[in-house]
């Protein structure tokens, strides 16, 4: 593998970074307290990834196993205990586990704990997911589901295997 072709062609570098400062409040706060905030979103990275930092409250919630066709998912355990599914089993990480899932890969993420957990999900390439983040939020609200938007979001649920 090699370097990519370069994408800034100037000489003198440019002044563009961002700062995020520890603190600052989440970009969602769902039902069960659990909050996501948008560290790099795809639109912030020119399509290239999606980081996030998802904080999980106390009570059990995260996704069942799915998959997506376009993206990849990586996930890093920050604090608590994440439960993850592979595949094949639930496996239980720690902070500092790190978990890749590429395209297609059956996976889903699950706090059972009883104490909060956080982790950073990044995506590549940069999928717009902050729409999908937002609409999972309401329909926690609501009680109401629509596969049609988890089709357009990349997001097919599977059973266990």
């Amino acid at each position: 593998m090699t370097y990519p072709e370069p994408r800034y062609l100037g000489d003198t570098g440019d002044i563009n970074a961002t700062h995020l400062p520890a603190g600052a409040p989440p970009d969602i706060t769902y039902r069960n307290g659990g909050t996501c905030t948008y560290l790099a979103t795809g639109a912030t990275t020119d399509g290239k990834f999606g980081l996030y930092r998802w904080d999980m409250g106390p009570q059990p919630s995260g996704p069942e196993p799915h998959f997506h066709r376009s993206l990849t998912e990586s996930f890093f355990i920050l604090t608590g205990t994440v439960r993850i599914y592979n595949g094949l089993e639930w496996i239980t990480t720690v902070p500092g586990d790190f978990v890749h899932v590429p395209e297609g890969g059956i996976h889903g993420f699950r706090n059972e704990s009883g104490e909060p957990a956080s982790l950073l999900l990044l995506f590549s390439p940069g999928a717009p997911r902050e729409a999908y983040f937002e609409g999972i939020a309401e329909w926690a609200s609501s009680g109401r589901t629509d596969q049609d938007f988890f089709t357009r979001h990349d997001t097919f649920w599977v059973d266990e295997r």
